[in-house]
């Protein structure tokens, strides 16, 4: 592989294009400021505004979420895994019908492994802009995403009405509903009892890792975070794990997968029978399947990055024994 064509897989993350109106809630007051990002797939996003910086899918999507302080995304739910880490910034994050079931604050580097099946919602609580990146399990990511009704009604509210297509109408710019497309249907209370709420105590100590903790645990080889005997032990159809500067890299990796880097912190030497690159905190790398590669920091101080694989696992509900 040249360089050239390395370069293709690569999202750096000052050329991130932002979406503004990519879900429903884009005009309700407290999530109207929020950006997101579609870096590999198509993701779940509602909007034809979407820019996508790399179409083909490696068995999972790459997307990320920037807003300011105080911005919230609105209560959800995803039929396959949705894992976040925080590149920037302080970030709450809460579940359950009306968010109130539990919550966790999240400082960059942490990661969290959302179980399938609840609503959940997040809000940087720092004091910058802040960014999270997300791994949502599937091809398809799914197949969108589930609102809770109350979201719905906001939206409409405010002028946002989402088809049963899964596609917005803006409501304020005149835009109706396609003949013989209705709008997306609210949850029946019936429908509602099959997402539990879940306690803080049920899903802080399985679905969340602490990013010195898993410092501590790279310290010689990769840590696997997410996988059947990760971390945290899921089967979302891919696996999850984490580099640092001290990790031992001696031999060139040939997983025979699709490997996609994330840097979290540092820079790092990327480099392969054919060229090399360096990769920046936030940038996103896909290496195809087959390729030996090496990683290196390319300066002395702290550097970690996270790393997706996708396995032969489906990509659906979290997996339990």
């Amino acid at each position: 592989m040249t360089p050239e064509q390395m370069r293709t897989r690569i999202v750096r993350y000052g050329e991130l294009v932002p979406c503004k109106t990519a879900f429903i809630d884009a005009h309700t007051p407290g999530s109207n400021q929020k950006e997101n990002f579609t870096i590999i797939g198509g993701g779940v996003s509602e909007s034809p505004d979407q820019h996508v910086h790399i179409r083909d899918t490696p068995g999972f999507n790459i997307g990320a979420a920037g807003q300011p302080p105080k911005c919230r995304n609105s209560l959800h739910s995803h039929r396959t895994a949705e894992v976040f880490f925080i590149l920037k910034g302080r970030w709450r994050f809460f579940w359950g019908r009306y968010g109130t079931a539990g919550e966790v604050v999240l400082e960059e580097g942490d990661i969290i492994n959302i179980p399938t099946g609840i609503f959940r919602g997040f809000e940087n609580i720092g004091t910058d802009y802040g960014m999270i990146t997300a791994i949502l399990g599937g091809d398809d990511a799914g197949g969108g995403v589930i609102w809770a009704p109350q979201v719905i009604e906001d939206a409409r509210a405010h002028g946002l009405v989402l088809g049963a297509n899964g596609k917005l109408y803006d409501t304020k710019k005149g835009e109706t509903l396609p003949d013989g497309v209705g709008p997306m249907p609210v949850l029946t209370e019936e429908e509602l009892k099959s997402f539990p709420e879940l306690s803080a105590q049920e899903v802080i100590p399985g679905y969340v890792a602490r990013y010195h903790d898993l410092m501590a645990l790279a310290d010689k080889r990769p840590a696997l975070v997410i996988g059947e005997h990760g971390v945290l032990r899921d089967r979302p159809g891919f696996e999850v794990d984490f580099i640092n500067h001290n990790t031992q890299q001696d031999a060139p990796v040939t997983s025979g997968r699709n490997d996609v880097l994330m840097v979290m912190r540092g820079h790092w030497r990327l480099s392969w029978d054919g060229g090399a690159v360096i990769l920046a905190p936030g940038d996103t790398c896909a290496v195809p399947p087959g390729l030996a590669y090496q990683l290196a920091p390319s300066m002395s101080g702290e550097a970690s990055l996270y790393r997706a694989r996708d396995t032969d696992d489906a990509a659906g509900p979290t997996w339990r024994d």
